[in-house]
């Protein structure tokens, strides 16, 4: 059973409620005094304290996404023992396979695209991470010389996350591939990853004094290793950035930092400042001008503003976020330009973002310019 459906809920929660009867029912058993009583009574309350935190942690993943497999619970420790600084990637990109997936009952390249499994390495920041690159089907059938027209999108997850929920929960691939059929979008190259490239740091994509440079990697080293690979274009024009939470932080915060980089950006329920907790260490250097710098609020209203393309999208109810949306909104001033998704409801969950995915996605894409 998948991690994130309901028969796996329900299986769980009956596996508690049984627990915690054998409890109820054996528990006058081991009222005695003596050590084979007491160790008894210690392994039932843990076992009914296990058995009980399973539904709510499967409740708390359905609702906000963190992993869409068991796989990707082995998926994640694994990324953590071989990505950040000293990969083992030589450079650039290296491609570690293909990933098997179907849509709309096809699984054939010439139609739904193929997606590569790769490694990217960071000639700059020393940082290497996985990450996905889907392909469309226009883009494998092109010849060489015309690749460099497709438009780049970079999308990226939360945190914690995987990169295997950008396909799975959120569905970049199927979103663009059905906006295509559909005439609403053209053809894009998209790169999914996780923000959290220096796992199990929370850097908030930011380049931490003497520590990892990620801003650097997912500005500079990302774009160069990727254009350079799969024969597309250098120009920032032609190059976007979307993602959920973090990482519609890290999208925004790219844009307004590195529009040398990027033209354009979406942040679905962002944070607009950089979290500071246990999960983040000191991301700043005690430089005070450096955080201020990182919050995208002060940035707005104290520094110029680069000639880019944001939209932000948040809901009226169950966001927390929202004030701050709103006042990011009435921040931006020109060469700045801002769209934004506002829904009635909805919380900071998937079931949210997928709602903002698709008309988000056909957004960014439409200010994509590769001429």
């Amino acid at each position: 059973m998948a991690i994130d459906t309901w028969p796996t809920l329900t299986a769980a929660s009956l596996l508690a409620l049984a627990v915690l009867a054998l409890t109820v029912w054996v528990w006058p058993r081991l009222s005695a005094r003596g050590p084979r009583p007491v160790l008894g009574r210690v392994a039932l309350q843990l076992a009914v304290t296990l058995t009980l935190g399973v539904p709510l942690l499967l409740a708390v993943n359905s609702s906000y996404g963190f992993y869409s497999s068991w796989g990707d619970l082995v998926a994640l420790a694994r990324e953590e023992r071989t990505t950040g600084p000293g990969g083992t990637a030589a450079e650039g990109v290296r491609v570690d396979g293909t990933h098997s997936w179907r849509h709309r009952g096809s699984s054939d390249p010439a139609v739904i695209g193929r997606i590569d499994s790769v490694t990217l390495h960071g000639a700059r920041s020393g940082i290497s991470t996985r990450a996905y690159v889907h392909l469309p089907p226009e883009y494998l059938s092109a010849p060489a010389s015309a690749r460099a027209g497709f438009p780049v999108v970079v999308a990226l997850s939360g945190y914690p996350s995987t990169t295997r929920v950008l396909i799975d929960l959120f569905k970049y691939p199927q979103v663009a591939l059905d906006g295509v059929r559909a005439g609403t979008m053209r053809p894009a190259v998209l790169v999914m990853l996780t923000p959290n490239v220096v796992a199990p740091r929370d850097t908030e994509c930011m380049d931490v004094p003497d520590g990892p440079q990620v801003e650097t990697f997912l500005a500079q080293d990302l774009r160069a290793a990727v254009a350079d690979h799969y024969g597309l274009s250098r120009d920032p024009r032609a190059w976007g950035v979307m993602g959920n939470s973090v990482g519609g932080y890290c999208a925004l915060k790219l844009a307004l930092r590195a529009p040398e980089s990027y033209r354009a950006a979406a942040g679905l329920s962002a944070s607009y400042h950089a979290a500071s907790d246990s999960t983040t260490g000191d991301l700043f250097g005690g430089d005070d001008r450096y955080r201020r710098e990182n919050d995208l609020l002060w940035r707005l209203r104290n520094m110029p503003q680069p000639p880019v393309s944001l939209l932000v999208a948040s809901s009226r109810r169950g966001e927390n976020q929202y004030a701050d949306t709103r006042a990011f909104i009435d921040a931006v001033r020109p060469p700045a330009r801002v769209s934004s998704i506002v829904l009635p409801s909805g919380g900071h969950n998937y079931e949210t973002w997928n709602r903002e995915v698709r008309p988000a996605l056909g957004w960014l894409v439409g200010r994509l310019h590769t001429r």
